[in-house]
């Protein structure tokens, strides 16, 4: 029952078995219908013909009975006693009669008289009492109901119709003629019997054509399985599960797969990039640090302490981008915090005292710029781009703050060379330095621009490159304004 297959095969197979018991026994109620209906119809042909030669004052004698061992034929009088019976009939039940042997005032082959009427008279023509008028047969439906019967000592069950008929005496009589069942006894039985064989064939069959039809269909999903197995066991990211040719659920579920995979190997490739970039920046501080530390042990008049503090510095602030970087690939969201850019952006330019070049600022006076996340992080951002400003202006660099949108754009501008338009995006990558500022001392790590793109989409917000007026590079931060409350 664990199995996909067994639990649609049993599925499958219950909804056939009951969808054909529903119908078989359809079928079944439809078929006994019909064929009681042709009973009906045998009976109440055969009793009308008898109604009508008594309606015309026939002797019982001479009554012309076709079939009687077919259609038994009894015939009551007013108070329901019987006034003659076919040929063979030895019992009956079902047409309410109080016995089967004819009445002695009304024996074989007697004729019916008027003498014989107990009324006075007055209805002789039926008025009022729903009986035929004398001479004839009742034009009304005849009442059905089903019974047994003896003919020549064999019982059977059999459907009587009841008609009236009205002798030119004024005698009604009820004449109950019956019609076999046991053809459509045998009818509903043989059906019966093929359903009820056919029925767990059919079953079977269902059954295994659902397994097999949904072990096929499955086949392609143990595929994926097994080679997701094999990709688990070898760690090999670069392999890819098969795709089915079919445009079905399954066929997307390989493609969704080989995508994530994709996806999956590229993180796994850039984080082990990432590493190596990492453990390669911190060797080469780390080992300046420790050659200065190993002269001024043998050397002390030869300390380089400037250098020793600035390689420290440099250690210092590459961890601490590690780190950043190491939380935002966490997943750490910004918080929710309401912050004003352009008093950022006015802080920040105060505090930076010993910048080669100065900069200016431009932000409308009386304006407010809120956007929400996290303060540290976005001086942060602003701090990186004004210090790659500060590596590639020539003599001017200039901040603006405007709005842009339904949020606020934050411009760096430079009159440097700028930036390739083949290398806007490569920039953004980790430990990137483009080729005038390969210098670990002049480029930095390469992940000031990569740590600002990265907060910048934590903000909902974008980072781009493009051409400033003024020559140089223009780094354009866009966040969106703080939800009103």
């Amino acid at each position: 029952m664990r199995s996909v297959r067994a639990r649609a095969a049993i599925g499958a197979t219950l909804v056939v078995a009951v969808a054909l018991v529903a119908a078989g026994l359809a079928v079944l109620s439809v078929l006994r219908t019909n064929l009681i209906d042709q009973a009906d119809l045998q009976a109440e042909v055969a009793a009308r013909e008898v109604a009508g030669q008594l309606a015309l004052d026939t002797a019982y004698a001479d009554l012309d009975l076709d079939d009687e061992e077919d259609h038994p034929v009894q015939v009551t009088d007013e108070e329901g006693r019987v006034v003659f019976v076919s040929q063979g009939l030895r019992a009956i039940s079902g047409t309410g009669s109080a016995g089967v042997s004819p009445v002695p005032s009304a024996s074989v082959g007697a004729t019916p008289s008027p003498g014989d009427d107990d009324d006075d008279g007055d209805d002789d023509d039926g008025g009022g009492s729903g009986r035929p008028e004398r001479g004839e047969v009742s034009s009304d439906d005849p009442d059905f109901s089903d019974g047994t019967a003896t003919v020549d000592g064999k019982q059977a069950d059999y459907r009587f119709a009841a008609v009236e008929a009205t002798t030119s005496a004024g005698i009604t009589l009820t004449v109950h003629a019956g019609a076999p069942l046991a053809a459509e006894q045998e009818a509903v039985n043989t059906v019966r019997g093929a359903m009820l064989t056919g029925l767990p064939l059919l079953l079977a069959v269902v059954a295994g054509v659902t397994w097999l039809v949904t072990r096929r269909a499955l086949r392609p999903v143990e595929g994926i399985r097994r080679e997701m197995a094999a990709i688990t066991a070898s760690e090999d990211l670069a392999r890819r599960v098969p795709e089915p040719g079919s445009r079905d659920e399954i066929a997307r579920l390989a493609r969704t797969t080989n995508e994530t995979l994709t996806v999956l190997e590229a993180s796994v490739e850039r984080q082990r990039r990432f590493v190596a970039d990492a453990s390669h920046e911190l060797r080469s501080p780390i080992a300046s640090l420790r050659t200065q530390l190993e002269v001024a042990e043998a050397h002390p008049e030869l300390l380089d302490l400037p250098g020793a503090v600035a390689d420290t510095v440099r250690l210092q602030v590459l961890a601490a981008d590690l780190l950043l970087l190491a939380r935002l690939d966490a997943g750490e969201k910004p918080g929710a915090a309401r912050i004003e850019v352009g008093a950022l952006v006015r802080e920040e330019v105060s505090q930076r005292t010993a910048d080669r070049i100065p900069v200016a600022v431009e932000v409308a006076e009386g304006a407010a710029y809120e956007v929400s996340g996290s303060r540290g992080q976005l001086v942060r951002v602003v701090g990186n781009l004004l210090d790659n400003a500060q590596r590639h202006a020539e003599n001017r660099i200039t901040v603006q703050v405007a709005a842009d949108g339904r949020g606020v754009r934050v411009e760096v501008r430079d009159d440097g060379a700028g930036v390739p338009e083949d290398e806007r995006e490569r920039i953004f990558e980790r430990f990137v330095r483009l080729d005038d500022a390969r210098s670990r001392d002049d480029g930095g790590a390469g992940l000031g621009l990569a740590i600002a793109r990265d907060v910048a989409a934590r903000h909902g917000g974008t980072l781009t490159v493009h051409r400033a007026p003024e020559g140089g590079a223009a780094f354009r931060l866009w966040l969106p304004y703080a939800a009103t409350a």
